[in-house]
This record gives C-alpha cells, sequence and structure tokens, in this order.
C-alpha cells in the first residue's frame, strides 16, 4: 500500500476500503489510462464483484 499522508492522518490509518481506492487511482494514473477507458473497466469490476457478492450471501 501506499505511504501518503493527508490532512487528517496518514493512508495506513484510513479504511480498507480506501486504501484500495487510492491504490487503483494510482495504478491508473501511473499506466496514463484514459479516463473514459478506467471508468468502462470500474463499472465492469464493479458489477463482476456485485455479482460475485450476491452468490455468497
Amino acid at each position: 500500500m501506499s505511504e501518503q499522508k493527508n490532512n487528517s492522518g496518514s493512508l495506513s490509518d484510513a479504511p480498507k476500503s480506501v486504501q484500495i481506492a487510492v491504490d487503483l487511482i494510482q495504478l491508473l494514473e501511473e499506466n496514463q489510462i484514459e479516463t473514459a477507458i478506467a471508468i468502462e473497466a470500474l463499472e465492469i469490476v464493479l458489477n463482476d464483484f456485485k455479482k460475485k457478492q450476491m452468490l455468497y450471501r
């Protein structure tokens, strides 16, 4: 995980979901993924995880 800090504290103190979101943003930005493509890919991932969540309830 990133060791970035913000005004309210360390990222390591943030909820796991925030840490993962920051990592995903960093990955997309470092690889210079176009915004529209990133959104489309994230929607695919979100839909996939929602389907998995429904299966394992």
